[in-house]
């Protein structure tokens, strides 16, 4: 699988205050205008506002608690904003019926529980239920995707396990069959590499990669790490305490002033020798002195 550089358009170079965006021009199949997103009466943020480019593969990061997730699952009809709205298709996602919705977008949430007994291959399988209906059940075509989205995240083999006899980086890879099997345009991912081991995180950030790449699948993922999020996204967006402080091509908005303002790291900022696009370098800790005899 191939590795993606950076692409979209340029951004405005990121200034001491104030937002940094590189918004398009069209409008996106996928935006939220203006939100206030909470939990009961705890705000997490007021008047946001994101349109996730077409045919991008956005990365989402921040320090914890600044809002990423709940931006996600916002954007996911999972968390229906106090005000403003989220739009699908440029219509309220929240008035769209849920199979509708569920054929057009895809989730990967941070945590997912599977019910007790349930095989692998059952599991993925539920990933074509969307598609099902009175005059369409299940036939061989849902069969071969379901087998080809086990076997793009390397659990083809696994099929007639059960699930809770897996670690936790295999059910990860799991749930990710089952979010592929959905065949959606959109995929959502809330932190897809977690429990993944390096290698592991590699290989599914790159069948991230391909599906942004190959088959024109817009992409917006939660990631913590943010040399993962330089090489592979197309679009990034930086959020802070709720807003987004900057968003657009890796190689304008990761810089050493973003990285120090979001994240509170000084950091050296160098091309990366595989791809070319930014990687961070954290400050080292200060030598301590040595000890006076």
């Amino acid at each position: 699988m191939s590795v993606p550089t950076p692409g979209g358009p340029a951004a405005t170079t990121p200034q001491p205050t104030g937002r940094t965006t590189s918004r398009r021009a069209e409008v996106s199949r996928l935006a939220a205008q203006n939100v206030t997103l909470a939990y009961d009466q705890r705000v997490i943020a007021e008047q946001l506002s994101v349109d996730i480019p077409d045919n991008s593969f956005t990365v989402i990061v921040g320090p914890n608690a600044c809002g990423k997730s709940t931006l996600l699952r916002a954007l996911s009809r999972m968390l229906k904003p106090q005000a403003g709205s989220v739009l699908l298709d440029g219509s309220s996602i929240s008035s769209q019926p849920a199979k509708k919705v569920a054929r057009t977008l895809g989730l990967l949430p941070q945590s997912s529980t599977a019910p007790d007994g349930i095989t692998v291959a059952d599991l993925v399988s539920r990933g074509r239920y969307p598609h099902q209906g009175l005059l369409r059940q299940w036939s061989d075509e849902d069969e071969r995707i379901v087998q080809e989205s086990m076997d793009a995240t390397g659990v083809g083999e696994l099929g007639e396990r059960y699930v809770d006899e897996l670690s936790g980086g295999q059910r990860q890879r799991v749930w990710i069959a089952m979010a592929l099997a959905q065949q959606t345009p959109l995929l959502l991912l809330d932190e897809p590499t977690t429990y993944l081991d390096i290698q592991h995180q590699i290989e599914v950030l790159d069948l991230c990669a391909q599906l942004h790449e190959e088959q024109g699948r817009t992409l917006v993922a939660v990631l913590h790490d943010l040399n993962h999020a330089a090489r592979y996204a197309s679009h990034i967006i930086a959020m802070r305490g709720g807003e987004v402080v900057a968003e657009g091509a890796p190689a304008d908005v990761v810089t050493a002033d973003l990285i120090e303002r979001v994240f509170r790291l000084k950091c050296q900022i160098i091309d990366d020798p595989q791809t070319g696009t930014p990687l961070i370098i954290p400050a080292a800790r200060t030598p301590r002195k040595a000890a006076v005899a």
